[in-house]
């Protein structure tokens, strides 16, 4: 699939952070990867909060971000920014409801929040989110911690 990255599940959470087995992340212990969309990311503010928009050049790649924000959503949303492998941000969007709806070629997520100091924070994560991409991060969405997609924007 042309429209697929490598991802490694075990490099997506914390450092220091134990794998389920309790192992360290930094300890090898096999592989762990799965394959994600690559799509091109569009993150803009709206009222209330930010909009992100995936887009696939793929159609399988598009059917599977569409077919994975259906059935993970509702969970929690976030995004983690890497460069060169190594994790520089991850935004957990608790603080907004966030709902996917399918587009033509991806996905459009709109998180937002009515309490004003939550759209204030949301629209922070949105100004640094565009800021790493646009400096040649990577980032991946996410819903309940499983990478939905990847890209750069």
């Amino acid at each position: 699939m042309m429209g697929t990255m490598m991802a490694e599940r075990a490099g997506m959470m914390a450092p220091g952070m134990g794998t389920a087995t309790g192992t360290p992340t930094g300890m090898p212990v096999g592989t762990n990867w799965l394959m994600v969309p690559r799509c091109t990311f569009k993150i803009e503010k709206c009222t209330g909060g930010f909009k992100l928009t995936c887009a696939c050049d793929d159609k399988t790649a598009c059917a599977m971000v569409q077919n994975l924000c259906t059935m993970l959503a509702g969970g929690m949303c976030s995004c983690c920014v890497m460069l060169n492998g190594m994790t520089v941000c991850c935004c957990n969007f608790t603080m907004t409801m966030c709902k996917c709806e399918t587009t033509k070629d991806g996905v459009c997520v709109t998180c937002t929040s009515g309490d004003a100091r939550c759209a204030e924070m949301a629209q922070g994560c949105c100004d640094c989110l565009s800021t790493l991409m646009k400096s040649g991060c990577t980032c991946c969405l996410m819903f309940n911690n499983t990478p939905v997609c990847c890209g750069t924007c």
